[in-house]
């Protein structure tokens, strides 16, 4: 028998339990939690007494008011469900050193090598929840497996507060289950063509995958890693989080919106700022994310590589992420720019002035006024006009 040794921890529906938490009065209550007041904001999470109201996730909250007057909508406290999570992260820790957070409600635990310290895998895992409940008063289920990937599915499709999958059962158990739940098949073209060719279980794909060159034409470059997601193969590892050095950049939109104008002027403004921050420091980043957070709680993220930093230049390089992944038509509640793995910007000596010499002046004549007068203090026309407009 195949070792058990990745556990995923699920915090079921962790912001309405948080709420309810914090104020009592809301536990037998109509309680939804929205992405902005604003009526153009939307349903992230909501309680079996809203739902029976005929709410659902998504629903704008223009739609709500009308529909309900008895549910209470509460504002999405990223800060309060943030630092649940650390605390829970803490909590367990105690269990193994190997935790890795996913979001703020999951978390994937290797406990290779504690079953010796722990006992049976499944007393372990409702020891965690007991301990969770205990310090935190939040409920949680647990999936057991040999990888990651199909512990956090278990997760999502077992009800079972703690479920076990065999070492070796992975392909069957993931067999009747739909499609979206391999990570591959969220993919906009794989998901197209799945739908397309009315695949409706992931034994589908399995028999598919049984016949690599027509699977590779219908499926090109995703054909290897579906096929090895449909029989629940994973060979990632449970990551820890590391500290480390980054320049991190978010603006919270005060109207949720999909104006393309608005949102590019929103990409420049973070874009200036992260340059302004790189030249200070003399670096460029080998890594820059952007993560884009809509209403209905999706979020959309592209990684590139900054290697000039004049704000021409990084501009560019945010801007081309953001249209990449910005994919969805649903309005936008957040952006976020994250810069991460620096290295000395190297400023070759030319004899003439080149283009990036042009823009790296220009960018420095604008820092001057800036440090002199807030970082705020100069904008180009576009970027005044669409922040002016949210």
């Amino acid at each position: 028998m195949i070792a058990r040794d990745v556990f995923h921890i699920r915090l079921k529906e962790l912001e309405l339990q948080a709420e309810r938490i914090m104020d009592p009065t809301l536990k037998t209550r109509p309680v939804a939690i929205i992405s902005s007041p604003h009526p153009n904001g939307t349903i992230v999470s909501l309680s079996p007494e809203a739902e029976d109201e005929g709410l659902f996730p998504g629903m704008k909250v223009s739609v709500v008011r009308k529909m309900s007057h008895g549910v209470q909508l509460l504002p999405y406290n990223r800060s309060l469900y943030a630092r649940i999570n650390r605390y829970v992260y803490q909590t367990v820790s105690m269990f193994t050193p190997i935790v890795e957070p996913e979001g703020f409600d999951g978390f994937y635990l290797d406990m290779k090598g504690m079953q010796a310290i722990r006992g049976h895998v499944q007393n372990t895992g409702l020891s965690i929840l007991q301990r969770i409940q205990e310090q935190t008063s939040l409920a949680g289920i647990v999936g057991i497996s040999v990888n990651k990937l199909v512990s956090r599915i278990v997760t999502s499709v077992v009800p079972d507060t703690i479920h076990e999958i065999q070492g070796g059962e992975e392909a069957q158990f993931l067999s009747p289950l739909n499609p979206p739940v391999l990570p591959t098949v969220k993919e906009k073209p794989v998901r197209r063509l799945v739908r397309f060719l009315w695949i409706g279980q992931v034994s589908h794909i399995q028999s598919m995958a049984g016949q690599p060159d027509e699977f590779r034409t219908f499926f090109g470059i995703y054909a290897v890693q579906l096929s090895r997601e449909s029989r629940g193969q994973d060979s990632s590892i449970v990551k820890p989080p590391q500290l480390r050095d980054h320049i991190l950049e978010q603006t919270v939109l005060p109207e949720d919106t999909n104006d393309e104008n608005v949102l590019h002027a929103v990409v420049k403004d973070l874009a200036e700022q992260v340059a302004f921050k790189l030249r200070k420091r003399r670096q460029v980043a080998n890594k820059v994310r952007l993560e884009i957070h809509y209403t209905d709680g999706h979020q959309r993220s592209r990684t590139g590589r900054i290697i000039g930093i004049d704000d021409i230049s990084v501009i560019a390089v945010c801007g081309r992420l953001f249209d990449k992944a910005n994919e969805r038509r649903n309005r936008v509640r957040t952006i976020l720019l994250d810069a991460s793995d620096f290295r000395h910007h190297v400023n070759q000596e030319n004899l003439f002035m080149t283009e990036e010499d042009r823009n790296m002046a220009v960018s420095k004549a604008v820092e001057k006024i800036r440090l002199k007068y807030g970082v705020r203090s100069l904008q180009t026309a576009d970027v005044f006009e669409a922040l002016g407009r949210v």
